[in-house]
């Protein structure tokens, strides 16, 4: 594979001062699973009582490593937990290898940290239909073990990355009761990136205190306001997978605490807008509101069928203020609309209204607006209350670059 040199210039200025999080270690290795010359293989180890909670792409294509981590979600808490993720390699598509490999790393996993197999999560990032070299991870162990330490995050955010351009982090610190709760989040994505669940992988990770069960309703429902709205290239990944972890090692309960979850969505959002930064060949990051639906979800499906639209996404790769193609795509998607009801805007800049172009629309103007790095488009459909925002970046010959060139 190709290697990439060149950072998105979407990304932010640096990676973030993550706090460390009391109660979890992480350390990285080159095992040289498909990659040379890089860190490939992260390990997370985390302290008896860890709540673990977790998000799974809904491909009917799973990998190996995701049907494992579903059926371990929801188990004990007692004992220690560990998370391995490798780089390069899918495990995906690969037959009874697939499950071989997965037995054989979490077996390796347990033996080396102590963690009881069962609390063992994997998961694996890269290229479909290869199958794992699993020996290589193994033969890592000990060094990954002998490395761990609660000031690594960094290091494991790009240790996870594929075609990512540069790794991605968030955190944040609340306060509960007079005490300090803290959030860190690491996450690659770059292309295939079209969630139905979380979306590629994510691990977030918290010191606060909070039951398996409440975790999961907390991840489940921020996941659909955070990852499942955003969009790259319309494509599911086979290895989407996000887990929660609350080590409880601040002693603080955030059981239902409306700050903390407040908190945690925004670290989420953050970690999944930068995903679409990080979009392969993006130039431009695309913020679609869209209101006056006839409900919620009639909303999102108008705000995606926007931002998956090749002919839209190319349009704004040329600043080109084609408002005739979100027309199209809201006429397409499927849900409620009128076009008589209609309003489009470009930022600031009114389109078009009830159906027809505004009357002060100048398009010098709208054409300058489609110039800037980040853009919004906002539609009314004037049939309700429903609302939604869906995030996305433009769709330009860097993307074919990249995928053309992605196992060679």
């Amino acid at each position: 594979m190709a290697a990439i040199t060149k950072v998105s210039p979407l990304a932010p200025a640096g990676f973030p001062d993550l706090s460390a999080i009391d109660g979890v270690r992480f350390a990285t290795v080159e095992a040289g699973v498909r990659y040379q010359g890089r860190t490939d293989v992260m390990l997370a180890v985390l302290d008896p009582g860890t709540s673990v909670a977790g998000v799974f792409t809904r491909s009917a294509t799973r990998a190996a490593p995701v049907l494992d981590c579903q059926d371990k979600i929801g188990g004990s808490s007692d004992g220690p937990a560990a998370i391995l993720v490798n780089s390069g390699n899918a495990n995906a598509f690969t037959g009874h290898y697939g499950q071989t490999s997965v037995a054989e790393v979490t077996q390796a996993v347990s033996k080396a940290t102590g963690v009881a197999v069962e609390r063992v999560f994997t998961s694996s990032t890269g290229v479909i239909g290869e199958p794992l070299p699993h020996d290589r991870i193994v033969a890592q162990l000990e060094a990954l073990k002998a490395g761990l330490s609660r000031h690594a995050i960094e290091d494991a955010a790009r240790a996870i990355m594929t075609t990512d351009t540069f790794p991605k982090g968030a955190s944040a610190i609340v306060e509960i009761d007079g005490k300090t709760v803290s959030i860190a989040g690491i996450a690659k994505g770059s292309g295939m990136i079209a969630p139905d669940m979380a979306t590629m992988l994510v691990y977030i990770f918290t010191d606060a205190q909070v039951e398996q069960s409440a975790l999961q309703a907390m991840l489940s429902a921020q996941t659909d306001r955070t990852f499942n709205c955003i969009t790259v290239d319309s494509d599911t990944s086979t290895s989407d997978s996000l887990l929660l972890c609350a080590t409880g090692a601040s002693g603080v309960d955030a059981t239902g605490d409306a700050a903390f979850a407040e908190a945690l969505e925004g670290v989420m959002l953050d970690l999944a807008q930068q995903v679409v930064r990080d979009g392969e060949g993006a130039t431009k990051f695309v913020e679609i509101r869209v209101t006056g639906a006839a409900s919620d979800a009639d909303a999102k499906v108008h705000g995606l069928a926007i931002a998956n639209s090749p002919l839209v996404k190319t349009a704004i790769a040329g600043e080109d203020p084609n408002w005739g193609r979100i027309v199209m795509a809201i006429g397409k998607s499927g849900a409620a609309a009128d076009r008589d009801l209609l309003s489009i805007s470009f930022g600031d800049i009114l389109v078009a209204e009830k159906g027809w172009v505004s009357p002060d629309y100048r398009e010098d103007d709208a054409a300058a607006y489609m110039k800037g790095q980040d853009l919004v488009i906002a539609v009314d459909l004037g049939l309700g209350e429903g609302k939604s925002t869906v995030w996305t970046c433009d769709l330009t010959h860097g993307y074919i670059e990249i995928n053309a060139d992605y196992r060679s």
